[in-house]
């Protein structure tokens, strides 16, 4: 796979489809002349969904169309007929993609084949006239629009799943290997960094004892240069793909003739940029490799350094990917290392298959209410933003219906508690609103006041105070 076809990383501009709106219908029936509502509701709006697919291996279908969109529900219909809902827009990504946030947060992690992030959930299909009939309201004359959804950007980012992940110094015979110990076919040529992009090679690694075969998945991912973790050469995406491998292969070159540079030098330094990275990549199990014995001065040079890396702990094998010495015993090393490893992990990606769905902040968020420099106020909430935005308030059963929910919600006791009062300009999403708070919302001496001036003085005769309920038995409110 060369560079052109393998992409790791990009950022995706995802938007649920919008939902379809209620409408407004009556019964027509012979022999009745007043036919009670029966508009249907909107149906809700497709969702964008992301399917982690063993058969899609880069991010370049993505990278190529970025702008991914799900059907919109169907409007609601005559005799209470419910609108469809929108069709998903379905989108297979490699195992091992994770799903970020601008802002780098993760916000799903598709480890495993099948599992799903629904990324961009559809828009709620508005209520027809009938789901607003009540005792009360017996002829409601108003219907919901389908809910409006705005478009999100992600940030799609990743990670090869492998068993073994090969690492080591540019040009230290990484892909070579690859290619011997695999079918892959991965570039290799005479000089650093001809590995651009990762690659994955699956090897036969002999067989276990109820004779089913030992298959290890291999990686090779661009050389490791001083200061990767910082960003040097191509460590940050080499960084990136070595995270998911349960077992680090360190690839040595025994041959190297660069001054200053020897096997001990080279390991010193990617454990240093490992640790820098993630510490917890230390705790892998690791095994070294002193490459190019097919040349006499590595055979010396193995000789000189294998006492001193086995005396750190490690265990130590020595191969060509030229000669083929040693291979056969590295394929089945690396076979019973994942053997033994796979007893441990077997259920790790057989749990937790419901798929994660990204909702919008702000459904049961605290409602704000801000001042603006005109001494307008601003509420801020994405939910009641939602009620004012899917509502036709020009309709006067929609605005008393409005009304009374956001009374419900709080909405006037935090316009209240941040100083608004009968007459401020309220703003709500993009529409402009004339305060008139309930008398109960109000501060106690400000309701008193109130109901003072609008009670007929007759009635107060013999009364110390003002009732605080004159507002129920006849008040301003009971004649609105």
């Amino acid at each position: 796979m060369n560079a052109a076809s393998f992409v790791d990383e990009c950022t995706v501009h995802v938007r649920g489809g919008d939902g379809g709106s209620g409408i407004v219908a009556f019964r027509r029936e012979a022999h009745v002349p007043r036919g009670g509502p029966d508009g249907g509701d909107g149906g809700d709006g497709g969702d964008v969904v992301l399917v982690a697919d063993p058969n899609v291996t880069s991010l370049v279908d993505l990278h190529r169309a970025p702008h991914l969109r799900a059907g919109r529900g169907g409007d609601g219909g005559g005799k209470g007929r419910t609108g469809a809902r929108g069709d998903d827009r379905l989108v297979p990504v490699p195992v091992g993609t994770i799903v970020r946030a601008t802002d780098g947060t993760a916000l799903a992690d598709l480890s495993a084949p099948g599992r799903r992030a629904v990324v961009a959930p559809g828009g709620r299909g508005g209520r027809g006239n009938r789901s607003f009939a009540t005792r009360f309201r017996r002829v409601p004359t108003f219907a919901e629009r389908g809910e409006r959804v705005d478009e999100t950007l992600l940030r799609l980012e990743l990670r090869l799943i492998a068993d073994v992940g090969l690492v080591g110094f540019p040009s230290a015979g990484k892909s070579s290997l690859v290619r011997r110990l695999s079918a892959a076919t991965p570039r290799v040529e005479a000089w650093p960094f001809t590995t651009l992009t990762p690659h994955l090679g699956v090897m036969r690694a002999g067989d276990r004892a109820d004779g089913s075969p030992i298959d290890v998945v291999l990686a090779d991912v661009p050389g490791l240069v001083e200061g990767a973790a910082d960003g040097k050469g191509l460590g940050s995406r080499f960084l990136r793909h070595v995270a998911r491998c349960r077992v680090l292969l360190h690839v040595l070159d025994a041959g190297t003739a660069e001054p200053g540079r020897d096997p001990v030098h080279d390991l010193d330094v990617v454990l240093r940029e490992l640790e820098r990275h993630d510490p917890g990549l230390l705790g892998r199990t690791q095994l070294v490799v002193l490459n190019k014995v097919d040349l006499p001065d590595a055979v010396t040079m193995a000789g000189l350094v294998r006492p001193a890396l086995e005396a750190r702990g490690l265990e130590v094998l020595e191969v060509s990917a030229v000669s083929g010495a040693g291979l056969d015993a590295l394929r089945y090393r690396l076979g019973a290392l994942i053997d033994t490893l796979g007893a441990a992990h077997a259920a790790v990606d057989d749990v937790d298959r419901e798929p994660v769905v990204l909702r919008p902040a702000g459904h049961a968020a605290p409602i704000g209410v801000e001042r603006d420099a005109d001494g307008g106020y601003h509420v801020r909430s994405p939910r009641v933003e939602r009620w004012v935005a899917m509502l036709p308030i020009d309709d006067p059963g929609a605005a008393r219906y409005l009304q009374g929910r956001m009374r419900r919600a709080g909405v006037e006791r935090a316009l209240v508690a941040a100083g608004a009062r009968r007459g401020d300009v309220v703003l709500i999403g993009d529409v402009e609103f004339a305060f008139d708070p309930d008398p109960q919302d109000l501060p106690p001496e400000e309701r008193e006041a109130l109901l003072a001036g609008e009670a007929d003085t007759a009635d107060l005769d013999g009364l110390d105070v003002a009732p605080e309920g004159a507002d129920a038995d006849g008040g301003r409110w009971a004649s609105a």
